[in-house]
This record gives C-alpha cells, structure tokens and sequence, in this order.
C-alpha cells in the first residue's frame, strides 16, 4: 500500500512539516504502536477537535485548520507526528515516550502546554469550544 497521504504542509519546527490525511496518519500510529511495543516504549496520542455549544464535533475549516496544525508544531518534536485523526473534524498527533514509563504528570503537561499553545493562536468563540484529549497508549 503507498502512502503519499500528506493532506498539506506547514511550518513545523522552522521547516516545512508533514500533515498527514487520515489514512496515512492512522497507518503511521499503527506502525508506531507496533514498534513501541517491541522495544518497550509507550505513545501519547493527542486528540483536538472543536465542539458547539450543542457537544457535537464541527467540521474544522481549512484557514482554521492551519491555525491548528502551525500550534501543534509547536507542541511536538521533530520525532513526533501530526495529521487527520478523523479527516476534517479531529487533528491528532503522536508523541513517542522512552523506554521507562512516561511521568506521570507527563499527560497533564501536554494537555497544559497544547491548551495554553491554541488557545492564543485560535480564534475561539462561544460557539466553537477547544477539546483537547491526551490518551497514554500504554505497552501491549
């Protein structure tokens, strides 16, 4: 299968960076899950989407979805990835752990540090509220 699912690029880390459809980043946590697993390690996957007034997910327009993913460069590192967890409506981005266990504040930090990182460069609303999830996949 050839993956050349890179929805757009952005400037990530002062470089142009990938931002991964759906199907390539989905493939891409696989891999990673895997290869965690064999050497020991664990993932962090970050999860944003936006929300209405009613909870119901939004679909996140395109100038707004740059705006998100140009944040997410600045939360992650050049070893971690970003893209389309659900195309259109949940960006994602995979943080790989070492091999001891992560902190276990380490969770909490990322959600501190992402929130604090798009919630000055996104024009948030009433109408469209910030969820940021922070999911340890542990080892399987």
């Amino acid at each position: 299968m050839r993956f050349d699912g890179v929805g757009d690029s952005v400037s990530l880390w002062g470089r142009k960076g990938q931002i991964y459809s759906q199907e390539a980043f989905r493939h891409l946590l696989a891999i990673e899950r895997k290869r965690a697993s064999r050497s020991n390690r664990s993932l962090f996957l970050l999860l944003v989407r936006f929300k209405g007034n009613s909870g119901s997910g939004l679909e996140i327009p395109p100038a707004l979805a740059a705006l998100l993913f140009s944040g997410l460069g600045l939360c992650v590192r050049e070893i971690d990835f970003v893209g389309w967890h659900r195309e259109g409506r949940i960006a994602g981005a995979v943080l790989a752990q070492g091999p001891t266990e992560p902190n276990p504040r380490a969770g909490t930090r990322i959600f501190e540090r992402v929130t604090a990182v798009l919630g000055r460069r996104l024009p948030l609303t009433g109408e469209r509220i910030l969820d940021v999830r922070v999911v340890p996949l542990g080892r399987s």
